[in-house]
């Protein structure tokens, strides 16, 4: 079944839209109104909530949904007629809107919490194609843009580890020749943080590895138009609105409605858009940021993230991805616009 954390954020904060007096009467009418969820998603959250476990979990996801059925953006105090969660659900390919309810067929709402995480993709689809689809990518990135320094951080690790620690078995000369049995053997045998010869070339590697990523990223940021784009896809603005509700990493409340980019054309012009390699990072971090003119405001505003290239699963196990960070708090991000206002009575309830 799906991730306890999981049908909390998504299920509480659908339930809170609904207009129950609080959510123990919710829970216990497991109203049709919000469909995909059966018997066992509602008995796992009413055993957790007389647990009391997750209590700050269960507090905000209700509130959340509270909010957004007052909110004049969101349902403006009129009692929705359906409300889908998509559950365990997947597309058979990239999803451009990362909705986790929709509303009444029209609003569609991310769910999240506790992470600033924007987009997770292959690295070529990030540096090369700059997010323009999402492929099946078994290239090895490090292989790929630092061949070299990828040879000399292998060498350094099958030496430091020696054959005895891998009973016997052979590791190949070349990393490129590395198959699954070798790979799972080295994440094995590698301490999680590394110290010595393996330590400094991991650091050289690491460094490498960034400055030929933002080299390649920077080339393909050719244009204007693609450097708009780019950062277009980076915040996630797609060609419908959609909605964020839940809390940051650092406990702040996230209700936002996020605009289409003829929305942030019409408010911003995008100044510059830079890329650089991080220094002095533990793993291959490549840095973005955004200065943008606010014509409404008269001012300039920047936005900014990173993106750490890294094995997934541990060092060696599988090929890399780039996991696409948020620096800038989200209040402050271009295009995103906060749900402040409340429509009519702040103490409705059109529930039981």
């Amino acid at each position: 079944m799906t991730a306890l954390l999981t049908l909390i954020t998504e299920i509480v904060t659908g339930l809170g839209m609904l207009g129950f007096q609080d959510l123990d009467r919710a829970l216990q009418a497991r109203p049709r109104a919000i469909t995909n969820v059966e018997d066992q998603h509602f008995d796992a959250l009413i055993d957790a909530k007389d647990a009391g476990r997750h209590s700050g979990d269960f507090a905000v996801s209700w509130r959340n949904g509270v909010e957004f059925a007052r909110a004049a953006e969101g349902l403006r105090g009129r009692p929705p007629w359906w409300i889908e969660w998509k559950g365990t659900h997947r597309p058979p390919r990239y999803e451009q809107i990362p909705a986790d309810l929709r509303v009444d067929h029209v609003y569609l709402i991310s769910c999240k919490y506790g992470s600033n995480i924007l987009t997770n993709s292959s690295p070529a689809n990030l540096f090369d194609r700059r997010l323009a689809d999402r492929r099946q990518h078994r290239v090895d990135w490090f292989h790929e843009v630092a061949p070299e320094a990828y040879q000399a951080f292998y060498d350094t690790c099958r030496d430091w580890i020696g054959s005895d620690l891998l009973g016997g078995a052979d590791l190949p000369d070349r990393v490129a020749d590395l198959d699954p049995e070798h790979r799972a053997m080295l994440k094995a045998r590698l301490p999680r943080r590394l110290s010595g010869a393996p330590a400094e070339a991991y650091r050289e590697f690491a460094a490498t590895v960034a400055e030929a990523s933002a080299a390649r990223w920077r080339t393909s940021l050719s244009t204007p138009a693609r450097r708009e784009e780019m950062l277009w896809r980076l915040l996630r603005l797609q060609s419908a609105p959609y909605f964020v509700l839940g809390e940051s990493a650092t406990g702040a409340p996230l209700r936002f409605r996020v605009g289409t980019p003829w929305d942030f054309r019409i408010r911003y012009r995008l100044r510059t858009f830079r890329v650089a390699a991080a220094e002095g990072r533990e793993q291959p971090v490549v840095e973005w940021s955004a200065t943008v003119v606010d014509r409404d405001a008269a001012t300039e505003r920047t936005v900014s993230g990173h993106v750490e290239v890294r094995w997934s699963h541990g060092r060696f196990a599988q090929v890399p991805e780039a996991k696409v960070y948020l620096d800038t708090p989200h209040h402050d991000v271009p295009g995103y616009f906060p749900l402040d206002e409340r429509a009519g009575d702040a103490q409705l309830v059109f529930g039981p």
